[in-house]
């Protein structure tokens, strides 16, 4: 678990400097064709406002109103939000596709496909165009730059600490969880016969950079200064796309751990907080990572890092392995993603987690679908901190030791846990959803605290347009063999919240 601190702190500087590079990138942006409802990188992606047309050179582009293209910048971005927020934005012809049908609608849902990580959705056009891009006049750029704010406030029964309830730590309170600013280039994956290039930067400035941060990126903040708010470039990679087989994929620098449900980014998400299951495991990795789509129904993924949440240059570091294979039945309403991920020898160092991970999507019908996820990790060599041995092994800063066995110096220490998501779309703005989520932090090596958690939550998402949303929810936690909430002082604890997503 990582420390809090209520200080409060201003921008870090590097944030500015990212806005300002963004700023430069677009105005140079090389105007190109724009293509429709991609995800964004690993886990079920954002779907945003946007115009839809198709990644083929030879379709007209959409007409855009007046509106959108006259005026000063202030006036065509609220032009932009007025025609969002009143469903007149235009559209263009079905975007074309290389992938099995698209099984969920987006909005109300982060992405209309089922998420895989390490790559763009092979085959699948992106065609988000963003409020600011059409401020700026640039949406047809393939380059482009765009993010949101998100803010959220919680009441909840503890009043020192809300973990393992992820992100939202601090309790009754209201807090800025994400401001974020995107700049990237999405490979086009739809055709398969020349090869093309992405990149993608992110700039992340709020109270869960203490989630994302990995060591020696930027990282004395957390780690030695403990600040509440601070700055973190959670995504630095490129993507390099071959037409081999159905599509590869090679992505290089720094990504989101591939495996999940969830992810970092709030937009990616069914709701505000996220599973025991997500909050302790990897978060980003920094490597190799390809992928190859076999064909509509079959994907191999393998790749190298530098081991989990650590930079290349880290003491830390250490080189781990990277597998995974995922599946789709031909009517897409099943999906199957298992994956083996950061394999080292095992032995402690900062979160050098050996995680195997399974995900199964299933969709019932056009207005339910279900989504599941499971894991196993460990690491090797845990120092023993319960206090039961003489001349204990000192810990890394930021990282936990085990509570192992009396006369013992150090131990393996395990944990499983189990999530199941249950969500029903209302309509094209609404959904509402039920989580319940098992962890089993057997050596307390994860959280503190050695004992048996269950959530469930019960949540929903409204959009505004598709460029605003607000996510309230509500949940219940409950720790079963020793006291695991609010700093180990109590069994259980209701909590209660909502965030909103403010994209631009």
């Amino acid at each position: 678990m990582k420390a809090v601190s209520s200080t409060i702190h201003p921008f870090h500087k590097l944030f500015v400097a990212s806005v300002v590079l963004a700023s430069c990138a677009t105005l140079h942006a090389q105007s190109v064709q724009i293509a429709s409802d991609a995800t964004e990188s690993t886990q079920p992606a954002s779907s945003s406002a946007q115009f839809t047309s198709t990644q083929t050179a030879d379709t007209p582009a959409v007409q855009i109103p007046d509106d959108l293209q006259n005026g000063s910048f202030v006036q065509r971005l609220a032009h932009f939000y007025k025609h969002d927020w009143n469903g007149t934005l235009p559209s263009g012809p079905t975007p074309q596709r290389r992938a099995l049908d698209a099984p969920l609608d987006s909005p109300p849902y982060p992405s209309s496909d089922w998420g895989y990580g390490g790559s763009p959705a092979i085959g699948v056009p992106d065609g988000n165009v963003y409020p600011l891009m059409t401020a700026l006049k640039l949406q047809n750029s393939r380059t482009k730059i765009y993010g949101w704010v998100d803010p959220s406030f919680n009441g909840s029964t503890s009043a020192n600490n809300n973990f393992p309830v992820t992100y939202d730590i601090f309790p009754n309170s209201v807090v800025l969880n994400q401001a974020v600013l995107y700049i990237e280039r999405l490979p086009d994956t739809v055709q398969n016969k020349h090869f093309d290039f992405g990149f993608h930067l992110t700039g992340l400035y709020g109270n869960d950079y203490r989630f994302t941060t990995a060591k020696d990126y930027f990282s004395q903040q957390l780690l030695k200064k403990n600040r509440r708010y601070g700055f973190d470039p959670v995504l630095e990679y490129v993507d390099l796309y071959f037409p081999v087989k159905d599509g590869l994929n090679i992505r290089m620098g720094r990504f989101l751990s591939v495996p999940g449900i969830e992810a970092q980014l709030a937009p990616n998400n069914y709701n505000m907080t996220h599973s025991l299951l997500y909050s302790i495991d990897p978060f980003t990795d920094t490597g190799i990572y390809g992928t190859l789509k076999l064909n509509k129904q079959w994907i191999v993924q393998l790749g190298l890092s530098a081991g989990h949440d650590v930079a290349p240059w880290s003491d830390d570091r250490m080189p781990s392995a990277i597998a995974c294979i995922d599946y789709s039945t031909k009517s897409n309403h099943d999906n199957f993603y298992a994956c083996a991920n950061g394999i080292n020898s095992g032995k402690y160092a900062y979160n050098n987690l050996q995680d195997y991970d399974a995900t199964w999507y299933h969709k019932f019908n056009a207005k339910w679908h279900m989504a599941t996820e499971a894991w196993y990790m460990y690491e090797r060599d845990v120092p023993n901190v319960s206090g039961n041995v003489a001349n204990p092994v000192p810990i890394e800063t930021g990282a936990n030791g085990a509570f192992c066995a009396g006369g013992v110096q150090r131990c393996t220490a395990p944990e499983y846990a189990v999530v199941n998501y249950v969500n029903r779309e209302i309509n094209s703005k609404l959904t509402i959803g039920f989580r319940s989520d098992l962890l089993n932090d057997k050596k307390g090596q994860r959280t503190g605290i050695a004992t048996k958690y269950t959530e469930n939550t019960l949540y929903a998402t409204k959009y505004f347009g598709s460029s605003v949303l607000l996510r309230p929810e509500i949940r219940f936690d409950h720790s079963w063999d020793k006291l695991g909430y609010n700093n180990g002082t109590a069994r259980n604890q209701f909590f209660a919240g909502a965030d909103l997503i403010y994209k631009f």
